[in-house]
């Protein structure tokens, strides 16, 4: 299987990226962490049962953390779709709702 990101994710790995940067100072710091982020998500492909199912969020969703980090995903017949990385300290649940 292979990954593919939902349009937002970009945004999202890209906000977390320029908040790691800006809050610790380090460029090589935010750099690791969507290394780390990005490794996971091919971890998920080869691996798409890994992460927790999450029908709680939507039918079919499954979650993965990373560091503080929380991956939501989808499996398709094909490939993993990823949804959203999203901070675990955030209502994950009201963002589904809305």
């Amino acid at each position: 299987m292979a990954h593919r990101l939902a349009p937002q994710v970009e945004f999202e790995l890209d906000d977390i990226w320029y908040y790691v940067a800006r809050e610790s100072g380090s460029i090589k710091i935010a750099d690791r962490l969507i290394d780390s982020i990005t490794n996971r998500l091919y971890l998920l492909a080869s691996h798409p049962y890994v992460g927790r199912l999450r029908e709680d969020l939507r039918p079919g969703l499954r979650s993965f953390p990373v560091g503080q980090y929380i991956v939501i995903y989808r499996i398709d017949e094909t490939d993993v779709l990823i949804l959203h990385v999203l901070h675990s300290h955030r209502d994950i649940l009201r963002i589904f709702d809305e």
